[in-house]
């Protein structure tokens, strides 16, 4: 019997379009999830983070421990007496006056004024000299044209008498000396002083120069100057500019203002006496302090 003749299996040269089309099918699945990724929310995306932020800095609801169960006291409570506490007398007497250390201050002041004033007595009636007594201490202003000459810092003859005179006075208290230098309103361009406020601080630097060579120690003053911003009169008139033109001492009442504390800081009363803190401006003040040799920005003066 004749063997039947096998038929060869037909060979599918099509399966590559299977594997093929598995693989645009995950391309494009991994297109469709990078689409979705960058694409973001903004909305909700913000409402997330400020929930957490809100939820991450949220105080504390209470700092006081939770009781649980029953407080358990003790039955023995003896009274509590204190021994050595003072009386309401020795407290009294313990607690010093009130008032007493401003009074102290205010004498000082007082005594300052009069030795001023007798000492100077004909240049104050004669209005080179006023004096004024504030809340901070002492002002003594002293017209520049009994100091300075037009436009320098350089002494008069009989203005190194008055200082020198001044500082006698000055001497023997402890009290901190704040110089300012004032001057009006017409500009100066010199080497020496390109503008009013080189000359106001010069002039104001020299006072304060002239008084440590006169034996008042230099950790107690400082030199500011204000040039033209801080007027007291109209500058318009020839005698609105000379009262504009001015070096005032401002005496602080309290001895201790502008003295550092023991953590580093400044008494809290260090420029309550100085026309930074009486009359703030914008124009501010050049301030030499003559112990530190501190430099700020500041004040003119002709």
């Amino acid at each position: 019997m004749a063997r039947k003749k096998r038929h060869e299996e037909h060979e599918n040269h099509e399966r590559w379009l299977v594997s093929y089309a598995d693989f645009i099918t995950l391309l494009f699945a991994f297109f469709v999830v990078m689409y979705a990724i960058s694409s973001v929310n903004e909305g909700k995306y913000r409402v997330l983070s400020d929930a957490l932020v809100a939820a991450f800095r949220d105080p504390a609801r209470s700092l006081d421990p939770i009781q649980v169960g029953q407080l358990s006291r003790s039955p023995y409570q003896p009274m509590m007496t204190p021994r050595n506490a003072p009386s309401a007398i020795e407290m009294q007497m313990l607690a010093p006056p009130m008032g007493g250390t401003a009074q102290v201050e205010d004498e000082a002041i007082g005594s300052i004024a009069d030795e001023i004033e007798q000492s100077m007595a004909p240049l104050i009636e004669d209005d080179l000299i006023e004096l004024r007594r504030e809340a901070h201490g002492l002002e003594v202003e002293i017209k520049t044209s009994i100091l300075f000459s037009s436009g320098s810092s350089r002494m008069g003859g009989q203005s190194t008498s008055v200082l020198r005179r001044l500082a006698s006075i000055l001497e023997p208290h402890p009290n901190r000396i704040n110089v300012e230098g004032f001057t009006d309103n017409r500009p100066i361009n010199t080497l020496a002083f390109p503008s009013n406020w080189e000359l106001s601080a010069a002039r104001a630097a020299t006072v304060v120069r002239l008084f440590s060579e006169y034996g008042l120690s230099p950790d107690r003053m400082a030199a500011i100057g204000y040039g033209e911003f801080r007027p007291v009169a109209d500058n318009r008139t020839a005698q609105g500019r000379s009262k504009n033109r001015r070096v005032v001492l401002v005496i602080l009442a309290n001895p201790n203002a502008g003295q550092p504390t023991p953590d580093g800081s400044f008494d809290g009363a260090q420029q309550a006496g100085s026309a930074t803190s009486r009359a703030p401006s914008t124009a501010g003040a050049l301030a030499l302090n003559a112990g530190a040799g501190g430099v700020g920005t500041g004040g003119e003066l002709p």
